[in-house]
Parts: structure tokens; sequence; C-alpha cells
């Protein structure tokens, strides 16, 4: 993995090619990133999310980085109404044609979200792709696209705060107490976090989940 613990400052075109060989990545394995996550057993990051969520059901749900729509698919079953944000153009195809719900095409550096839209975020290990410098942009974009108490569910590889490149793909792996104060920047508050999966020490567990409500 070429990362570093530095914060690194990135130009616009170096912004550009981070995300354009990232999202490369998954469109050269789309099939194989499809049929490979299929079945992985997510259950508890959906329900840290609708269990959180106060509006009246359905709900609306953004699926950001939805991918091939397997989570789509899953809180359209519920009878909620969830949309898809993707950046690559493969997986677009897919989950518009595999689950019939409405899938925008953009990416973390063109996000444009309708204002006060969603009563719940699910971002299932899609937030670390963006860089560190961006993050606050975002977080608070995101904020501002959910309804009066709304929630962002979140789940990031776990690390100590090192950035760059693992393969092709950028991300930065967040420790607890940096993406905690990031989300508190952007005007969350704390729902609750837990490291997952389960059954094995909590110190092993890869991957930070939590879930916050817009204050």
């Amino acid at each position: 993995m070429d990362t570093e613990q530095t914060e690194l400052v990135l130009n616009l075109d170096q912004l550009k090619d981070l995300t354009r060989r990232t999202i490369g990545h998954y469109e050269f394995n789309a099939e194989s990133y499809r049929t490979g996550t299929a079945d992985h057993d997510v259950s508890q990051n959906y329900e840290a999310l609708l269990d959180s969520i106060e509006s009246k059901k359905p709900f609306k749900i953004l699926d950001l980085g939805c991918g091939p729509g397997r989570d789509l698919k899953y809180f359209k079953s519920l009878g909620h109404i969830p949309v898809g944000v993707e950046g690559s153009e493969t997986f677009v195809e897919v989950a518009f044609k595999s689950t019939g719900c409405e899938v925008y095409h953009m990416d973390f550096i063109n996000l444009d979200l309708p204002p006060a839209e969603y009563d719940g975020i699910f971002a299932n290990a899609t937030l670390f792709h963006t860089p560190r410098q961006e993050i606050n942009r975002v977080m608070i974009e995101l904020n501002d696209s959910l309804k009066k108490r709304g929630v962002l569910f979140c789940s990031n590889p776990r690390g100590n705060n090192q950035e760059g490149f693992s393969g092709e793909r950028y991300g930065f792996y967040y420790d607890w107490n940096t993406w905690k104060q990031i989300c508190l920047d952007s005007g969350f508050e704390e729902v609750r976090h837990f490291f997952r999966p389960d059954g094995i020490p909590e110190e092993k567990r890869p991957w930070l989940a939590s879930v916050w409500r817009k204050i």
C-alpha cells in the first residue's frame, strides 16, 4: 500500500486523476466485484441505519457509491425509496437495470445533491475514497442533503490516518478520533459507532462503522 501519514495537498488535476484511477479500477473489475460482494452480510449496517431514522416510513434513502445495486435492492424490498449515486458508468447501468431505482452518475469531486431530500444516507465502504482535503466539503454536502434529523451511516476501513493509493484505489484510512472530529465539524452528532465484523477481538476488526444524525 503506497500510503503516507502526512496530510497531502492535491491540486485539481491530481484530484481528477486519482478519482479517474479509482473509478477505473471498479470499471475494470466490475463483474468480479459484483459477484464477489453479492453475498456479503452487511445486515448489521442496514440495521444501524434503519433503526436510527425517526421519519415516517417509507424512508427516502441515498445509497452513496451504490455499486451494482445490492443495497438498493435490499432497501427497495422493504418498501423504502432508495436512490443511488455512483462514479462508475458500468455500475450505474447495472444498478438501474437490476433494481429499477434512480441512479445518478457522479463522483465526490463533482457531487451535486438536492437539499433536505433524504431521510437517510447509506455510505458503505465508499467515503474513504474521498481525499482528506475534500472530505469536509463532501460531509457538509451530505448533511445539507438530509432532512431535519436525518441519519448518515458510514463504514470505512480502519487505519491510522494513512492516505494514498492501494493498487489503483485511492483512500484515506481513518482512526476513530479523526473520523469523529470530521463528522462533528460537519454538523452531525454521534448516534453510535462500532467495529466489525463480530467474532474477532475488537482491536483486530478492520471496519469502522458509525451512525450520525443531522443537527
